[in-house]
């Protein structure tokens, strides 16, 4: 068995930067985007602004319809602020591609609050319903 010894120059075995053995630690194994995903969700009050995260949330990441990049569904805690955040979906998409990259979010839906349950018991009236839209 040959035994490695070092040259005058830099090699694999040298020691590295944290940050850098990091980076390329997370390039090797694929961690990019799940990492920037995590970072979106951790950070989205700093992304899109006090007043907007509390009341929108990211709901769910799932891949693109297309199977390139990622859709992003936000969850609006009531319909005028689905409302308002249909018209800031342009600057909330330059902000979320600066944050992880152009291209990495392809879409983003936007979703009303979830309307109550009105089914109680195991027996049911089909019917109109309570007659509001919730959404």
């Amino acid at each position: 068995m040959a035994s490695q010894a070092s040259g005058s120059g830099p090699d694999a075995r040298d020691p590295a930067l944290l940050g850098s053995a990091v980076a390329r630690l997370m390039a090797e194994r694929g961690w990019e985007r799940p990492t920037a995903v995590g970072g979106l969700t951790g950070r989205w009050a700093e992304i899109v602004g006090p007043e907007l995260a509390e009341h929108v949330v990211p709901e769910t990441f799932e891949p693109a319809a297309d199977g390139s990049g990622l859709r992003l569904v936000l969850r609006a805690d009531s319909t005028s602020w689905a409302t308002s955040l249909r018209m800031l979906l342009p600057q909330i998409r330059a902000r979320i591609d600066a944050e992880l990259g152009v291209g990495t979010v392809r879409d983003i839906s936007i979703l009303g609050p979830a309307a109550p349950s009105w089914k109680h018991g195991t027996f049911t009236v089909r019917g109109r319903g309570p007659r509001d839209t919730y959404g």
